[in-house]
């Protein structure tokens, strides 16, 4: 690769001038912390249609219309063969709204100046990063160039070791947090606290187009460089166009836009006993004292739920498939849970509409995603095709089928609760001109057969022979790794295992 404007790994030991101090900034610096120019990818001509295109790309990313991915991710491509360019950008975990876009468009602008007609570049500040080429750049796990930048203050030298351990544990549990936290958001902040009581903050992110596996893997390699970079001293980053972690000893995110994470064993540090200690006196008596209320709320909720399951089977005839969805109890929600998920079925978080109802996008109280088939009153789909679409969809597992987390039913209340997939159904895709751009033909097969696949499950290799009788592309959905997934049920057939023919004596489907 050719030199590089600024200062990388190649650079690293040339004068710490070269890189800037990595500390919390309170307005956006005029220049990138650090950017590289691919010379050896080829250039592109001015006013070229490949200029064109790309300045139209990189126009659309920091569009107040385009909300990528709903948490500060963005990917998108535009053009076609030779001209076709491809970008990706990402904000800070903890960076939202018009923070994220200003930073995006100063991107935009910065690198296409700072790299002149390079058709491939990559830059960032302290809030975002982006990447632009003219390949696919999605998916695909790239761990160079790495920058390296820290803060010049050194640690007390009585306290090297034991600092440098807290912060090794804090950064590989935050590692682990970020590779496994979705398809949304891979990101991951935490603290722990050295052996002079000193706080260390931490942060780990991944663009959210990888897998776990080659998140964890970019990960890793970075941590593998913090020791040669930043030994010794206060603060320090590695950051690759795939994923970066960053530790500093004064507080550079904001923890109030930070969404809540899985309580992690290692994220108190050197003073964890000590505080443990704390929380078991304290807790001991108000325990005692508590548990005899918490038997009799457990009593009160028991007969209430008894009395719930007798009022579903009023509503619904047919004793043994009710029996089957009571049998089902793990599997249910509770109405009040799914309404906060989704802010009161708010228009903000309104997914679709469907000829049955509504969906809406929700949030459980542990940070996991979920969608919610709200079905309307008047729907059509009643009691038969309800429990037909809870009973079927309960017992497939096949990764080219939607999953069913749950249901409720509560009243006329009648919900079915589904994994959260980021980007919404096929038709959605192919009837966009941007993002129809991102369906080239690896991407077209691959949703191809992964729906074939689906359907070959059912047909033939689930315990059950089910015939979905309303396949269309807004019923296929698509994963962040553009996976299909086969969804709506409530149309559906069941056969017998031998059975190869039959008649449906009611027309189905749209």
């Amino acid at each position: 690769m050719a030199p590089l404007t600024v200062s990388s790994r190649l650079l690293f030991f040339l004068s710490p001038i070269l890189f800037l101090i990595s500390t919390q900034s309170l307005a956006q610096p005029p220049d990138f912390r650090s950017y590289s120019c691919f010379n050896e990818k080829g250039n592109y001509t001015t006013n070229s249609t490949y200029q064109t295109n790309l300045n139209t790309l990189l126009s659309s990313l920091s569009s107040p219309s385009n909300n990528g991915n709903g948490y500060g991710f963005y990917n998108s491509s535009y053009g076609e063969n030779a001209d076709e360019v491809h970008a990706i950008a990402l904000c800070r975990g903890d960076v939202m709204g018009d923070t994220c876009r200003g930073c995006l468009s100063n991107s935009t602008q910065k690198l296409t100046q700072l790299c002149p007609n390079q058709k491939e570049a990559f830059g960032f500040y302290d809030e975002c990063m982006l990447r632009y080429a003219n390949r696919s750049v999605y998916g695909a796990m790239e761990a160079a160039p790495a920058f390296w930048l820290w803060n010049p203050q050194n640690v007390s030298s009585s306290d090297v070791d034991g600092f440098f351990q807290e912060l090794r544990r804090l950064l590989e549990d935050l590692s682990g947090q970020a590779a496994a936290n979705g398809s949304l958001r891979k990101f991951a902040v935490g603290t722990a606290t050295a052996p002079n009581f000193q706080t260390i903050y931490g942060l780990a992110q991944c663009t959210p187009d990888l897998a776990e596996q080659a998140c964890s893997d970019c990960l890793v390699g970075a941590l593998e460089d913090i020791p040669k970079c930043c030994e010794g001293k206060q603060g320090g980053r590695v950051v690759n166009p795939s994923c970066n972690v960053r530790y500093e000893i004064s507080r550079f995110y904001d923890p109030t836009t930070v969404p809540p994470l899985p309580s992690s064993s290692t994220s108190t540090g050197g003073s964890k006993s000590n505080r443990s200690r704390t929380v078991i006196i304290i807790v001991v008596p108000i325990v005692v004292s508590v548990a005899l209320i918490v038997i009799f709320f457990c009593i009160c909720l028991r007969v209430k739920r008894t009395e719930k399951k007798l009022e579903t089977r009023k509503l619904l005839p047919g004793g043994d498939d009710t029996d089957e969805i009571g049998s089902a109890e793990s599997l249910q929600f509770d109405f009040a849970t799914i309404r906060v998920s989704t802010d009161d079925f708010s228009e903000a978080n309104k997914l679709g509409q469907g000829g049955f109802g509504s969906v809406y996008r929700g949030r459980l109280l542990n940070g996991k995603d979920i969608a919610v088939k709200r079905l309307s009153a008047n729907s059509g789909q009643g009691d038969l095709e309800f429990k037909n679409e809870v009973l079927l969809v309960a017992k497939l597992q096949h990764r080219n089928l939607v999953r069913l987390l749950g249901f409720c039913l509560e009243g006329s209340e009648r919900l079915l609760v589904y994994e959260f997939v980021p980007n919404a159904s096929l038709d959605h895709i192919i009837f966009d001109p941007t993002k129809r751009a991102q369906l080239d033909w690896v991407r077209r097969y691959k949703i191809i057969v992964g729906t074939a696949r689906g359907l070959l499950y059912l047909h033939k290799d689930s315990r059950l022979r089910i015939i979905h009788r309303d396949l269309k592309a807004s019923n296929i959905l698509i994963d962040a790794e553009m996976n299909p997934k086969i969804s709506d049920f409530g149309m559906a057939k069941l056969f017998v295992l031998d059975q190869t023919q039959g008649n449906t004596s009611r027309i189905v489907g749209t």
